[in-house]
């Protein structure tokens, strides 16, 4: 489809009183996939969404729940171009599952080989080759990197933050993130956290441990917890997703990339 017919659609349903998200979302940016070389000597696929109009753009890494780079992922990375960042998510069981793997909610059965695979030391290489192919990018501003991550690119994002010099990091119930709390004396940028009250499987313990330690190392950061939030509750295709928790979080993770990114 042409830019010209995209216009004219997009003009057309501009006029509806709810003109459709989807059409808008195509009209504004374009995506791709894209394969990246690993310093590991491993290939690691990503799904890129760029921003349409005249660069460059900050760059923003989007770091996966455990269920792949799947249709929501897609779409949280979408939102984010949308928003004005040249945004790449990494697959990041490429090690041990073929690439464009997508797993089902709520059967973690198939995910679990999967996820024990991955090391710290494999993460810093997968973060390491985004970092670097959005450094090489001529339509992104290199001084300007972030990341945000969920569940377990939540973790993630924490890392990627104690690995190299990002200007804005941000977390969402990231998972297991207190293994890695003796890191923070590495962090490099202001970081936001993201966490629910109901969540059972991230304990108020284990928050308390990454933000104790983010204190003591004197590391800038906001941390929020949304009491009335479960696990999960920013993925609208879950049984957990909370309507009002997503947006309030969502508008404080732009807030906060605009502040620190522009």
């Amino acid at each position: 489809m042409g830019i010209l017919q995209l216009f004219i659609i997009h003009s057309y349903f501009a006029y509806l009183p709810h003109p459709p998200d989807l059409l808008i979302l195509y009209y504004i940016m374009s995506t791709k996939t894209v394969s990246l070389k690993v310093s590991d000597g491993t290939e690691m696929r990503a799904y890129v969404s760029m921003p349409e109009g005249k660069g460059p753009f900050p760059g923003v890494i989007v770091f996966q729940e455990a269920f792949g780079v799947n249709p929501h992922m897609r779409n949280v990375t979408d939102r984010i171009a949308k928003e004005g960042y040249v945004a790449i998510a990494p697959e990041l069981f490429h090690h041990s599952a073929p690439a464009g793997a997508e797993f089902p909610y709520g059967d973690f059965a198939p995910i679990m080989p999967h996820f024990q695979a991955i090391t710290v030391e494999g993460l810093s290489a997968d973060v390491t080759a985004c970092y670097d192919w959005l450094k090489e990018q001529p339509e992104v501003i290199h001084s300007k990197l972030g990341t945000i991550g969920f569940c377990l690119g939540g973790r993630v994002s924490f890392l990627a933050n104690t690995l190299l010099p990002f200007s804005a990091c941000i977390s969402y119930y990231g998972g297991s993130t207190h293994l890695l709390a003796d890191k923070a004396n590495d962090i490099h940028a202001p970081h936001l956290f993201f966490w629910g009250g109901l969540d059972e499987h991230i304990l108020p313990e284990h928050v308390e441990t990454v933000i104790d330690a983010m204190k003591k190392a004197e590391k800038p950061f906001i941390n929020v917890v949304i009491s009335y939030a479960d696990h999960a509750f920013n993925c609208n295709d879950r049984p957990a997703y909370n309507p009002d928790a997503a947006k309030e979080a969502w508008a404080m993770s732009m807030a906060f990339f605009k502040n620190k990114l522009g």
